[in-house]
C-alpha cells in the first residue's frame, strides 16, 4: 500500500473517533444543556402564619394652628429673650430690637421727599393758575367736573348748529346769485335808504344790547351785595343805578323798535324797485339778504370759537387740577406712611400674640429681620400638631380615615395619640402615591420624628406566599407553584397555575385560598417571563 492510502486511512479513523465521542457528550449531557436554556426560577413553599396588615411610616411633628410672630419692617435684633420650647404668655418678650429707624422708615421718608417736591414743582408751574389751585384745594368731586366739561360741550354743540345754519342760508343765497339773470335796474336811491336803515337799526340793537347788558351787570352786583347785607348806602346807589338802567332799555328798545320799522320800509321800497321789471332788484335784494347773513354768521362763528376755547381751557384747567390733587394726595399718603413706620420704630420688642410654645426661632443677635417673614413660629396653646408620611395608592386603599396608628417604641411616649385624620393625592408624586395626614395629641412638641404602624390586627391564616408570587391578568390573581414529571434523562420541572383569592397583606406577606393543600413550591422570581406550561429550572441554593 503507498503512503496516500494510509494516510486517507488515518484519517478517517480519526473523524470516526471524534463523531463518536461529540454523539456521547450529546447523550450524557442533554438534560445538562437544555436546562441552561430555561428560566431560572426561585421558589418558597407555602407556609402558615401570622399576617399583620399595617402600613409603616415615619413622619415630622407639625403644630396644626401655628401662630407667626412677624415683625413688618427691617429691624436689627438686639437679643432673643426665648428659645424653642419655651412656654409663653401672651404679651411676652420674644425679641428685643436696636432703636433705629428702618429699612421701611428711610424709605418712606424719601418717598415723602419726592412727593412734596413734585407737589411744589407742579405749584410753581407757570400753567397752573389760581383757579386750578381753588379747586385743588376745593376737593371737587369728579362727577362735578363730569358736568360742568358735558355743559361746556352742548354750548359748543348749540353754538355750532347755529354756525351750520346760517352757513346753510349764506349758501343758498349764493347760488341763487349765481344764476340770476344779469339785467339790473338802477336800485341807488332805494340801496343807499336801505343801507342807511340798516346801520341805524344795527346801531339801535347794539345799544340796546349794552343796555341790557349794564341793567344786568348792575342788578347781579345789586342782588350780591344785598345777600352779603352791604350797607344802605350802597344799596341805595346800585338801586337808583338799576332804576336808571331800565329806563335806558326802555329808550334803547323803543329806538331799536322805530329802526326795524324804518328799515323794513326802506327794505320793501327796495324789493319793489327790484321787482319792477328787471332782475337788479332781485339781485339787490339777495344781496343785502347776503350781506345780513355773513354779519351774522361772522358774529355766530366768533361766538362757537369763544365756546370751543372756554371748552378747552376748562379740560386742561381740570386736567391740572386732578394733577395737583393727585400730587397732594400722594404727598399725604407718604407723610402717613412716615408717621406709621416712626411710630413702629419706637417699639423697640417683639412680643407674643398669644399664649403658647416657642416651636421655631428664624432669627438671632445681630440679624435683620425681614417684613412678611415670621421671625418665630408658636403652637397656640390648647391646639393640636399634625404628622404626614407618604404611601403607595395600594397601601392607602388598605385604610380609612379614622384609624388610630400605633406607635413603635410606645412605651418612650406617655399618653400620645396618632389618629389619620385625612387621606390625599401626593402632589409629589400624584400617579402613585397618597399623602396621609395625622392628628397627634399628647405630651409632643413639634420637630419631634414619630414611627407609627397603621392598620387592620394582626390574624392566623394556613396559606401564606411572598408578595412577590402574586400575579394577576385578565382572569384574576394567581399564582405559579413548580411541580416535576419524570423523563430518561431525569425529572422535568414546569410552572403550573393556581387561582387564589387574597385574604390579607402586609409589606412583605399575603395570606391567600385557592386549589392548594400547603406543600406547594410556589414561584417568586424568574430570570424571563414564565407562563403556566412553561419548562423551568431551579435556581441552586
Amino acid at each position: 500500500m503507498n503512503e496516500n492510502g494510509t494516510k486517507r486511512r488515518e484519517w478517517v479513523k480519526n473523524a470516526a473517533i471524534i463523531f463518536l465521542a461529540v454523539l456521547l457528550v450529546l447523550t450524557f449531557f442533554s438534560n445538562t444543556i437544555m436546562n441552561y436554556s430555561l428560566p431560572e426560577v426561585a421558589a418558597q413553599y407555602v407556609e402558615s402564619g401570622t399576617i399583620t396588615a399595617k402600613i409603616r411610616g415615619t413622619g415630622t411633628i407639625e403644630s396644626g394652628d401655628p401662630y407667626n410672630v412677624e415683625v413688618q419692617e427691617s429691624r436689627k435684633v438686639q437679643s432673643v429673650a426665648v428659645k424653642v420650647g419655651d412656654k409663653v404668655e401672651k404679651g411676652d418678650v420674644i425679641l428685643y430690637l436696636e432703636d433705629t429707624e428702618s429699612d421701611e422708615l428711610k424709605a418712606a421718608r424719601d418717598a415723602l421727599d419726592q412727593a412734596q417736591d413734585a407737589y411744589d414743582l407742579a405749584l410753581l408751574s407757570a400753567e397752573v393758575n389760581q383757579t386750578v389751585i381753588n379747586g385743588a384745594n376745593g376737593n371737587t368731586s369728579t362727577s362735578s367736573y363730569r358736568q360742568q366739561i358735558t355743559d361746556a360741550q352742548n354750548a359748543v354743540a348749540a353754538e355750532q348748529k347755529k354756525v351750520d345754519d346760517w352757513q346753510k342760508q349764506y349758501d343758498d343765497i349764493s347760488n341763487k346769485l349765481a344764476v340770476l339773470p344779469s339785467n339790473t335796474a338802477d336800485v341807488t336811491n332805494e340801496q343807499k335808504a336801505y343801507n342807511e336803515a340798516k346801520t341805524a337799526k344795527d346801531n339801535a340793537d347794539f345799544a340796546l344790547t349794552e343796555a341790557q347788558n349794564n341793567l344786568s351787570a348792575i342788578s347781579s352786583q345789586l342782588e350780591h351785595e344785598i345777600s352779603v347785607s352791604a350797607g344802605d348806602a350802597v344799596i341805595n346807589n346800585l338801586t337808583e343805578q338799576k332804576s336808571a338802567a331800565e329806563q335806558t332799555v326802555i329808550n334803547a328798545q323803543t329806538a331799536a323798535n322805530n329802526a326795524a320799522l324804518a328799515l323794513q320800509k326802506a327794505e320793501t321800497a327796495l324789493e319793489n324797485k327790484k321787482n319792477s321789471g328787471d332782475t337788479s332788484q332781485t339781485a339787490s335784494s339777495w344781496q343785502n339778504q347776503q350781506n345780513i347773513l355773513k354779519v351774522n354768521l361772522d358774529a355766530a362763528t366768533k361766538v362757537l370759537q369763544e365756546k370751543q376755547d372756554a371748552l378747552t381751557e376748562l379740560t386742561s384747567n381740570i386736567n391740572k387740577t386732578l394733577n395737583l390733587q393727585s400730587l397732594y394726595d400722594a404727598m399725604t399718603k407718604a407723610q402717613k406712611e412716615v408717621d406709621e413706620q416712626l411710630a413702629k420704630s419706637q417699639n423697640a420688642t417683639v412680643t407674643a400674640g398669644i399664649s403658647g410654645t416657642i416651636t421655631t426661632l428664624n432669627v438671632t443677635a445681630g440679624q435683620t429681620t425681614a417684613p412678611g417673614t415670621p421671625v418665630a413660629v408658636m403652637q397656640p396653646e390648647g391646639k393640636g400638631y399634625t404628622m404626614s408620611f407618604s404611601v403607595t395608592n395600594e397601601q392607602a386603599r388598605r385604610l380609612s380615615v379614622g384609624d388610630r396608628a400605633e406607635l413603635v417604641n410606645s412605651w418612650r411616649y406617655d399618653g400620645v395619640e396618632v389618629v389619620l385624620s385625612s387621606i390625599k393625592t401626593d402632589r409629589d408624586d400624584p400617579g402613585q402615591k397618597k399623602l396621609l395626614t395625622f392628628d397627634v395629641s399628647g405630651d409632643v412638641v413639634a420637630g419631634q420624628t414619630l414611627n407609627v404602624s397603621v392598620g387592620q390586627k394582626s390574624a392566623e391564616y394556613d396559606l401564606i406566599v411572598p408578595n412577590s408570587a402574586i400575579r394577576e391578568d385578565n382572569n384574576g390573581k394567581f399564582v405559579l407553584i413548580v411541580e416535576s414529571k419524570s423523563s430518561p434523562l431525569g425529572n422535568r420541572y414546569y410552572a403550573s397555575r393556581v387561582d387564589v383569592q387574597v385574604l390579607a397583606t402586609d409589606d412583605t406577606k399575603s395570606a391567600i385560598s385557592g386549589g392548594l393543600y400547603g406543600y406547594e413550591f410556589v414561584i417568586t422570581t424568574s430570570t424571563k417571563p414564565v407562563e403556566a406550561g412553561q419548562l423551568v429550572r431551579l435556581a441552586e441554593n
